[in-house]
């Protein structure tokens, strides 16, 4: 039977909860100009990019974020101030995004190079964002309670997504004004690093109170621990539905590159599947708070598996019936709505199953298991190579239905 929880009071959020909320509005107006599925996939297909390139996008941004948190973890647990290891990761984290649009703008007439150095750019980018992910699940996890977590993250994402969608009619207007290629898409990135930049400068500003001191860490003793996190059944059972969500992410970079390269859809769509993916998204983040103040964390999961899976079928029906262009906007929409549930679901989970004094040791060991996963939509870009897009895309469902089954094994408290 489902834990029905009674609504928090709606105290007033303190400086540091303002901060963070800002925070979160900035990144997602930087998301909605740099969205890596819909905009940089839409990029490297104007470079005439293979689909396992395209695939690696995604596999970088979300791998790369992952993937150095263990070592992370052990660095960061022993400090009793998290924030400047914040604050020097986004320092790089800026420079990158100065290098993606001096690349797009000045290299562009030479394909190879300009995706090799590109790529380079994500990457260091992306190892930036997982050294500083880990600090700001710390930080976030003193400076919110628990029982307004939910409340915090719903409306970071709330008013975030009304200002992605203003940057989506930026998308929009750009590709289709005269401004030539690459320039276009050079602006477009320098429009997002900016608003990355001063998002990363009002989380700097918040007022983190210090951890008790603990012995120093080493990468060495967080992989022995690995075994001992793995026992908490509770861990073991996010883990596992993590691992599938994260597969089943092989088709997401390849539902705007459908649509450009089989469809005939012009480039100035991406502005609108962007405006679609976050304009969807405040109306569906009330649903998801409120699903996560009523019924926990695992419900949202388990929402948010069903909606992933309807996107690549939406893809496959619109592409077999040859249906318009309004039709392949349910595909963002079903998108949006299923990643605005897992943002909301997969943090409040981890840190409600996280014993405060093993929190950075669950958040690292889980990132960085979940990361190796994450270069999915690599594979994903092979088999489309050879066998198509509706392949990828049918391989998708089947594996977000099995994340759905999974989510049973929640814990239903959390």
């Amino acid at each position: 039977m489902s834990v029905v929880r009674p609504l928090p009071r709606r105290e007033p959020w303190n400086r540091d909860e303002r901060l963070g909320i800002l925070n979160g509005w900035l990144v997602l107006l930087g998301d909605g100009f740099l969205n890596v599925s819909v905009v940089l996939a839409g990029f490297a297909a104007r470079l005439g990019a293979p689909n396992a390139v395209i695939g690696l996008l995604p596999a970088i941004a979300g791998g790369g974020w992952m993937l150095p948190q263990l070592l992370v973890a052990a660095r960061v647990r022993p400090l009793p101030y998290k924030l400047p290891v914040y604050r020097s990761a986004a320092l790089v984290r800026m420079l990158s995004y100065l290098a993606m649009a001096a690349v797009a703008a000045t290299l562009a007439d030479r394909p190879a190079l300009c995706l090799t150095l590109f790529v380079l750019a994500m990457l260091t980018n992306a190892v930036a964002s997982g050294v500083a992910g880990l600090p700001f699940l710390e930080v976030v996890s003193k400076v919110v309670p628990p029982e307004r977590r939910a409340r915090f993250f719903g409306t970071r994402n709330l008013y975030g997504g009304l200002l992605a969608f203003g940057a989506g009619l930026g998308v929009r207007w750009i590709l289709s004004s005269g401004l030539a290629f690459p320039l276009n898409y050079a602006l477009i990135f320098l429009l997002g690093g900016a608003a990355y930049t001063v998002g990363y400068g009002v989380f700097g500003r918040v007022t983190e109170p210090p951890d008790r001191p603990q012995p120093p860490g080493r990468l060495w003793d967080e992989v022995r621990a690995i075994p001992s996190t793995l026992a908490d059944g509770h861990f073991r059972a996010f883990l596992g539905v993590r691992l599938l969500l994260a597969a089943a992410s092989l088709g997401d970079p390849f539902y705007a590159v459908y649509a450009l390269r089989e469809l005939g859809y012009p480039a100035a769509t991406l502005g609108v599947f962007v405006m679609t993916l976050t304009g969807v998204a405040p109306l569906s983040n009330l649903f998801w708070q409120r699903v996560a103040e009523r019924k926990g964390s695992r419900r949202i999961i388990r929402y948010a598996s069903v909606s992933a899976a309807l996107a690549p079928l939406t893809a496959l029906t619109v592409g077999t019936l040859g249906l318009g262009t309004w039709a392949y906007l349910l595909v963002f929409l079903f998108s949006s709505v299923a990643a605005q549930g897992f943002g909301l679901g997969h943090t409040n989970h981890l840190l409600n199953i996280s014993p405060p004094e093993e929190r950075s040791r669950y958040i690292g060991t889980l990132n960085t298991l979940v990361g190796t996963a994450l270069f999915a939509p690599v594979v994903g870009g092979v088999i489309a190579d050879a066998f198509g897009y509706r392949t990828v895309f049918a391989l998708a469902a089947v594996l977000f239905a099995a994340a759905w089954w999974q989510c049973g094994r929640l814990r239903r408290d959390a």
